[in-house]
């Protein structure tokens, strides 16, 4: 083979390894674009439910204290209430 088809053929693999390296970099681009996309969905649903669950408790705390309430009220109102904070009895 004579120095002018060594130098071509050279040349030729040189030419055809940044093409599979540049391939090879927008795969790993598109690999990680998509796993930040992902963490991402993943981090906004986390959040969400997390922001639900915090809701749902407070809410659930709101009714069980009106509930409460209501039930005092209730008691109150029929003369049957068993608080010991009351001031009803005499010494």
């Amino acid at each position: 083979m004579s120095n002018t088809q060594q130098s071509f053929s050279s040349g030729h693999n040189n030419t055809g390894q940044p093409q599979l390296k540049a391939e090879e970099w927008m795969q790993s681009t598109k690999d990680t674009a998509n796993a930040a996309r992902d963490n991402t969905v993943n981090d906004t649903a986390q959040h969400g439910k997390e922001q639900t669950a915090g809701f749902l408790q407070q809410t659930g705390d709101q009714i069980a204290s009106m509930a409460q309430g209501a039930a005092d009220t209730v008691k109150n109102t029929l003369g049957i209430n068993n608080d010991n904070t009351s001031s009803t009895t005499r010494k």
